[in-house]
């Protein structure tokens, strides 16, 4: 979409005051960056998920700073419109506000991102507060936070008690209060996730797996073209088995030079034969 404006944070507020879905993806490299700009997506993350869906790991865990903002400048020159949000990775604003602002500025001044996200409720406020007065727009992230996901007993729903909901909504108005711009909601339960989209006013609600009721949605980009073999979560929805397809483009490859059927003609290129003359007269 060249002739796409940058995609601003009024230009959000605005759809969310017109009640217009915000479209959001992850996004690892530069094609599917090109791709998504070209299908107009307003918002792209590149989660620290980048570590299992790129590097292979089994969490988000071994996700670096050096990491993240190597994908995230591929990202950003495949996609220079769309809103880009940095994840922080594991480690990178828990230990302090001064660790979390520094790294909160590597990804917009080294990755020219709009936004930074981090995980966490209420015991992250001092975070969001800090990263906010340094001029950086935070994303705030409840639910199923994958980073602690061993605290909470691994990738499961959040907030199907009353208690455990009760908390998810204190927390989503005390990164409110702090100053986050939005809030992804992974894995909550629908009715929550619409408690929340209701109360909170000065920032806007994405769901991940969080039902219809929020401002917005998000889809992991390889769920939903079926490109992590290791597991299908069941709040993804596949447009399209691009797995499958290249997969079997793989088996073709193999069965075609094994067979001597690739390359043809015209796979390759040759050299005249007055040139080829000449060559083996030079080569006696």
């Amino acid at each position: 979409m060249a002739d796409r404006k940058k995609i601003t944070l009024p230009r959000l507020f605005q759809k969310v005051a017109n009640h217009e879905p915000i479209t959001m993806l992850t996004c690892y490299d530069y094609p599917t960056a090109y791709f998504q700009e070209e299908a107009g997506i307003d918002m792209i993350l590149v989660g620290d998920s980048l570590a299992m869906t790129m590097l292979g790991y089994d969490s988000t865990l071994p996700a670096t700073m050096d990491d993240m903002i190597r994908h995230t400048q591929a990202v950003r020159r495949g996609a220079p419109t769309a809103w880009l949000v940095g994840d922080m990775p594991y480690m990178s604003y828990q230990p302090s506000v001064e660790t979390a602002i520094r790294n909160a500025g590597r990804f917009m001044a080294e990755a020219g991102t709009d936004c930074i996200k981090l995980e966490g409720g209420a015991e992250m406020a001092d975070r969001v507060k800090g990263i906010v007065a340094a001029g950086i727009p935070v994303m705030g992230h409840l639910g199923l936070t994958p980073q602690s996901a061993s605290a909470l007993g691994g990738f499961r729903v959040q907030g199907k008690s009353a208690l455990q909901a009760k908390k998810i909504i204190d927390d989503a108005l005390a990164l409110e209060a702090a100053g986050v711009f939005s809030i992804l909601l992974e894995m909550v339960p629908d009715r929550v996730c619409k408690i929340i989209t209701e109360r909170v006013k000065s920032c806007f609600i994405i769901s991940l797996g969080s039902g219809p009721h929020a401002h917005g949605q998000l889809l992991i980009y390889h769920d939903m073209f079926g490109l992590y073999p290791k597991f299908k979560p069941r709040m993804a929805k596949v447009f399209g088995n691009a797995g499958e397809v290249i997969l079997n483009g793989l088996k073709d490859y193999v069965a075609e030079v094994t067979t001597r059927q690739f390359p043809q003609p015209e796979n390759y290129f040759t050299i005249k034969d007055d040139e080829f003359a000449e060559l083996l007269k030079l080569l006696e």
